[in-house]
């Protein structure tokens, strides 16, 4: 408990001293006159709800005004709780529900289930290959060689498991927790928010004793209970002898927050998995394409948007390099072309580079080399289409074969070439031996069986991915607010209900978190609370 500073004037504002003697020109509370009276100050701390008072000769002579204004406490507009809300049409949607249907949907065990079901699920969904043709399950998930045990190409297909998210197993559990959710929003979490916003003035002593944690102050006011408790973070109510502070009201509304959020993470889910579309092309440098053209609809709310209609133009693709020669990154400048023929973007894109233009996200995700551009002696340079050799291993391998002679002979004869990446080139004879090796940027001519070739230039192709979705917006903005929810929902909301009764204050709370720490906060404040000790005596009138 602390005391006003020795030997220092102040004036502290208390309308609740009780004094022995009062001036008869004045009212009890004027805030017109000032009365200066002479008080005896005593240091005192708590523990355990006592108090003790400092020796006599450490008292000194205070200054004290009496007045109706109270400290900067809340205006008595704000001293009455807010009215009840109107209803609602969330309220009015679940008044029709049976209370039994209600009573099920809250159970908190079935909704711990629901959720572990839809884990499940979704760990069933990285298990089982998604979106192949019904032909790859029969051979892969054959009756003869079941997944885990029991999972066939019977369970896949007819439950939907080839496209587990978007399978109306999985959209039904969603639906479930969903309802059960909202169930226990309304029945649980609503009626608590109500309950903590219903406040009022405990009148009785005896009422406020009977909290969770309870004090008195002897020779204290209440008012300066309630300056200390605003700098304390409580909102305080104080209305003549009677008080009412509370904190942490956030923290009763974050449940229903962390539901909101959990709902909105799930509708953006369903959203993705119900109102996407996704394509992949692989473009040769030079080439274009539509976007609407690649793409594919994954779900019955799948609708197409006028960015559809845009025109991709490859530009320019290209390959980095490690030292080593491997592939570390590779690009494609590509353009954007409205139906007009306008050009509204230009990017080079790269892995974990993407453009995104009118909801439309296209990923660099894959390369290959479609052509070699080559002349033969002399002549004007011709591309030579290049095809993919299958080799084992992920390694990549393509080539191509130049006949020469009579291309109408029954065996013809030519040179071949294989090449890994865009940086070389390796040529065999008309007899499959090798003949030598040329970067495409070198330009240097290479003689094979009498005929003079020259590598211009090997021309890469872009594999790209394309996809729409709506639901992703959603999902981040319900996984931010599932975040700070659930940081809001640890704020513990305490209520502290006081009592002038003559000179004693009588205090008590109670708080929904923080049990053990809320009694050593309260002491901490009851301390810093000045006790009022004696009068001495009243000066004369001015």
């Amino acid at each position: 408990m602390t005391c006003l500073s020795p030997l220092l004037q102040c004036l502290v504002v208390s309308p609740f001293l009780n004094l022995n003697k009062k001036p008869n020109s004045l009212p009890a509370y004027s805030t017109n006159r000032i009365v200066r009276l002479r008080l005896n100050c005593k240091i005192r701390t708590g523990q355990d709800g006592t108090r003790r008072s400092m020796p006599k000769s450490q008292t000194e002579k205070k200054v004290v005004l009496l007045g109706t204004a109270a400290p900067s406490l809340s205006e008595e507009t704000k001293l009455n709780p807010p009215p009840p809300s109107p209803p609602t049409p969330f309220n009015g949607l679940f008044k029709r529900v049976p209370k039994k249907v209600l009573s099920v949907l809250s159970n908190l065990p079935l909704a711990i289930g629901e959720m572990f079901t839809i884990a499940a699920l979704m760990a069933l969904g990285t298990v089982v290959d998604q979106g192949e043709p019904p032909d790859y399950y029969f051979s892969h998930y054959s009756d003869d060689n079941p997944v885990l045990g029991f999972i066939t190409w019977r369970w896949i297909l007819v439950l939907g498991f080839d496209h587990m998210f978007s399978s109306p197993v999985f959209l039904g559990m969603l639906v479930l927790l969903s309802a059960s959710l909202m169930a226990c929003t309304y029945t649980t979490q609503i009626p608590l928010v109500k309950v903590a916003r219903r406040w009022s003035f405990k009148q009785s002593s005896e009422t406020i004793r009977n909290q969770e944690f309870s004090d008195s102050l002897p020779k204290a006011s209440i008012q300066d209970l309630g300056v200390i408790l605003m700098g304390s973070g409580y909102e305080v109510f104080l209305k003549g002898p009677f008080l009412y502070a509370f904190r942490g009201m956030a923290g009763r509304f974050a449940p229903i927050g962390v539901h909101l959020a959990m709902l909105l993470i799930m509708v953006g889910g369903t959203l993705s998995a119900t109102g996407s579309f996704k394509g992949s092309v692989t473009v040769p440098q030079g080439l274009n394409f539509v976007i609407g053209d690649v793409m594919k609809p994954y779900g019955f709310l799948s609708f197409p948007s006028d960015t559809f209609n845009t025109e991709v133009h490859v530009n320019k693709f290209s390959m980095d390099y490690y030292n080593s020669g491997e592939v570390s990154q590779f690009r494609s400048d590509i353009s954007l072309f409205d139906p007009k023929g306008k050009e509204v973007m230009r990017k080079t894109i790269s892995v974990n580079d993407p453009l995104r233009y009118g909801g439309v996200t296209i990923y660099q995700t894959d390369w290959s080399i479609s052509a070699l551009q080559v002349s033969k002696n002399g002549e004007d340079p011709f591309n030579l289409a290049v095809a993919p050799l299958q080799i084992n291993g992920d390694k990549k391998l393509y080539g191509t074969f130049m006949p020469v002679g009579d291309t109408n002979a029954p065996n013809v004869k030519g040179i071949s070439m294989l090449l890994r990446d865009l940086q070389s080139i390796v040529l065999y004879d008309l007899e499959g031996k090798f003949a030598g090796v040329r970067r495409p940027s070198s330009k240097l001519p290479i003689e094979i069986d009498g005929v003079n070739i020259v590598v211009e230039d090997a021309i890469g192709s872009t594999g790209v991915d394309l996809k729409t979705d709506p639901g992703v917006p959603i999902v981040y903005a319900g996984f931010g607010a599932l975040m700070l929810t659930t940081c809001l929902s640890y704020l513990s909301h305490s209520q502290i209900w006081a009592l002038q009764d003559g000179t004693t204050v009588v205090i008590g709370g109670k708080t929904n978190r923080a049990k053990l720490e809320f009694p050593d906060e309260m002491n901490r404040m009851l301390d810093r609370v000045p006790e009022l000790v004696g009068i001495d005596g009243l000066p004369n009138e001015q």
